[in-house]
């Protein structure tokens, strides 16, 4: 009895002991939650003051102290780490592939304007609707669109801008940068959207480290911010220091704002880097340009890049009353900066030999910084393009980039000769097969089908992006596997999967690399038949060409059998292109290409049955000031309906469509009795 009594005694003690602990312990628990709490809030409010407000409030050691505390609590308590922690910064966070993020409201971008004629037209255009509009001025970043959604205050998600429609989640990679808050001041549930970009210190920095470790150079900060927020393994963005500056709110209404400069400073209070010193507010076109012209001198000095000036309207009222085209908003516009011209040194003139065995001369120049990037060749065309503009070798030429992308010589400063410039001599043999060359025009071509050059070339078009799309066979790889051994020609493409085991023993490759290589180049034989068209390399054969070919005959048997004469007949198909595509598809050599890629699997056949080509064969003529749409809108719609639109009437126009104040076309179309529709029974023919 005594014995029972002791046990159960104890068994009391040993349960409120295992109590008592349990209580302790969730205690406890709940104590370092609060003290991680504090710690993250000390740190995300010190890097938003350092990163975003360039204001630091706490030393470095201070921070050091909280950053180095926080993690040693994070190992020790594991299951206590917050999503909203700075320690996410450092990146390791690696992502299988890339998920597809369908937008709530589309990302759209702007119409680009390039002159102070077209700033007047944009006004004009929106004063019609909006008498009193004003607008907000910003600094057209040139970075990469990203979409930021934010849960209670809590960042959930990153996703690039895409088509507009669908982007890509980045999650992984933009939680990496530092100007980014994890955790807002307010627990919003809101969507902001910004520029991810690159500085040009930054870029520096990242250049002169791969250039140590022997990889290729990026072009521009643009390029690097965008290659940068692509990778699976987000250590790798978090070592570029990325960065991201906030501009636009979709749904700016359901937090009481009326202005886009109210957006402004709202992103300003939740947190986030914005243009705040550079923004600015303009009542009318005068505004606007006095604005253009002082962020253009503040350009160089910048510690980013920029292209131009973004004009938004800055009423929501307004912005609601204007709307979007199907493809851009009326409300807003992007005017983009005049391309930068710099001077070099023209060292070499040295000949390439394209697909088709056209040689093209190229500058080669002391590399020189123009429009964010590092550049040093620039195309010089043909022949007389060379003799006319007198290209010397040791000339002093000024360089700009058309568009702010292609680099090109303006002109040659000829008063700066010193009289040792070598003329330029065009060469008579070719470059990388030493074939005598043949004038045809312009231009001069090497006409050896087994000339290396063309071959490689041949193989990079095939693969690329605008033709088959086969991801992971860009331009060096081709060049190496053709140096190895591994391509040849076209077929060998497809018979890759032989030598898989060679490829995974290549440096940097590896299993996972080559399967995805492997599985690009199975999913390009579905592609439809204008797809395998553009991609042969047929002259006089590009994108739009191939299109209306496959539309036209739906196989490729059709097409071999179709005669000069029946191709001709085709609308857009004139006796030059004809005579191309008869030529190849009569030559032995390329019939037997396409009997191998038939039997490897290609798809010759046209895909695309599904599309709206109720207009096709029809051709249109716009003139005047078109109300709904611009002119490019309009004819990009009717040319999606398979029609074709010419800048003059003649008698085979189909109908002209009629703006504000049209001009001479109009008078033509009348005197030769032409069908003539106003914008709005155009857009309900083609609905």
């Amino acid at each position: 009895m005594y014995t029972e009594c002791i046990i159960k005694k104890f068994n009391i003690f040993k349960t409120f002991s295992l109590k008592f602990v349990t209580i302790f312990m969730v205690i406890r628990m709940d104590n370092v939650s609060k003290i991680m709490d504090e710690l993250i809030e000390k740190i995300n409010k010190a890097s938003i003051e350092y990163y975003v407000n360039d204001n630091p409030t706490i030393t470095d050691q201070e921070y050091d102290d909280y950053y180095n505390e926080l993690i040693r609590l994070e190992k020790k308590y594991p299951e206590l780490k917050k999503s909203n922690s700075p320690t996410l910064r450092v990146g390791g966070k690696v992502v299988d592939k890339f998920e597809k993020v369908t937008h709530d409201t589309p990302m759209l971008s702007f119409d680009d304007i390039f002159n102070e004629d077209e700033i007047v037209l944009f006004d004009e255009r929106i004063r019609k609707s909006c008498p009193n509009a004003s607008y907000t001025l910003e600094p057209k970043m040139d970075g990469l669109s990203g979409s930021l959604l934010y849960k209670n205050g809590v960042l959930v998600r990153a996703a690039t801008r895409g088509d507009g429609l669908i982007g890509e989640n980045i999650t992984h990679n933009v939680e990496t940068i530092k100007s980014v808050p994890l955790k807002l001041n307010k627990a919003l549930d809101i969507e902001v959207r910004g520029e991810i970009y690159m500085s040009k210190a930054s870029f520096e920095k990242c250049n002169k480290e791969r250039e140590k470790n022997g990889e290729n150079l990026f072009a521009n900060p643009r390029n690097a911010a965008a290659g940068s927020v692509r990778q699976l393994d987000s250590k790798i963005a978090a070592k570029r220091n990325l960065d991201f500056m906030a501009y636009f709110l979709p749904n700016p209404e359901k937090y009481g704002i009326k202005t886009q400069e109210e957006s402004l400073k709202l992103l300003k209070e939740l947190g986030f880097k914005t243009n705040y010193k550079l923004n600015g507010i303009a009542k009318g076109v005068n505004d606007i340009i006095s604005y253009i012209d002082d962020l253009g001198k503040k350009r160089p000095d910048l510690p980013f890049e920029i292209d131009g000036v973004v004009l938004k309207v800055n009423s929501l009222d307004d912005e609601a009353k204007l709307g979007f085209t199907e493809r851009v908003p009326r409300w807003g516009i992007a005017y983009k900066f005049p391309a930068e011209e710099v001077l070099t040194t023209l060292k070499e003139i040295k000949f390439t030999v394209g697909r088709t065995g056209k040689i093209t001369p190229n500058a080669i120049f002391s590399p020189v910084h123009v429009a964010g990037s590092i550049v040093s060749k620039a195309t010089l065309h043909n022949e007389d393009y060379c003799l006319d503009k007198d290209v010397r070798v040791g000339d002093v030429i000024s360089i700009r980039k058309a568009g702010d992308v292609i680099p090109e010589v303006v002109e040659v400063k000829k008063e700066r000769r010193t009289g040792n410039e070598v003329l330029f001599k065009m060469i008579e043999n070719c470059p990388m097969c030493a074939s005598k060359l043949v004038k045809e025009d312009a231009n001069y071509f090497c006409k050896n089908s087994l000339c290396p050059a063309r071959k490689i070339e041949g193989l990079i078009h095939f693969a690329s992006r605008d033709t088959m799309n086969i991801d992971g066979l860009g331009e060096r790889i081709i060049e190496d596997f053709y140096n190895m051994g591994f391509i040849k020609s076209i077929s060998d493409i497809y018979l890759l999967s032989n030598h898989k085991e060679d490829l995974i023993e290549l440096e940097g490759f590896g299993e996972k690399s080559v399967n995805n290589l492997l599985n690009s180049i199975e999913n390009s034989k579905n592609n439809s038949l204008e797809k395998v068209l553009f991609a042969l390399g047929i002259r006089h054969v590009g994108k739009k060409t191939a299109k209306i070919i496959a539309k036209r005959y739906k196989t490729i048997d059709n097409l071999i059998n179709a005669s000069e004469e029946e191709l001709t007949s085709v609308n857009d198909i004139g006796e030059i292109i004809a005579k191309s595509i008869k030529k190849y598809l009569s030559d032995s050599n390329n019939l037997n290409l396409i009997e191998d890629l038939k039997k490897l699997g290609l798809n010759f056949e046209y895909k695309n049955e599904g599309e709206d080509d109720k207009l096709s064969g029809m051709t249109f003529v716009l003139t005047g000031t078109l109300e709904k749409y611009k002119r490019d809108e309009l004819t990009k719609i009717l040319e999606n309906k398979g029609a074709k639109v010419t800048s003059s009437v003649t008698k085979k126009t189909s109908a002209v469509i009629v703006g504000d104040k049209p001009g001479s076309k109009y008078d033509k179309a009348l005197k030769l009795g032409i069908t003539i529709y106003n914008e709005k029974d155009a857009l309900n023919i083609i609905k």
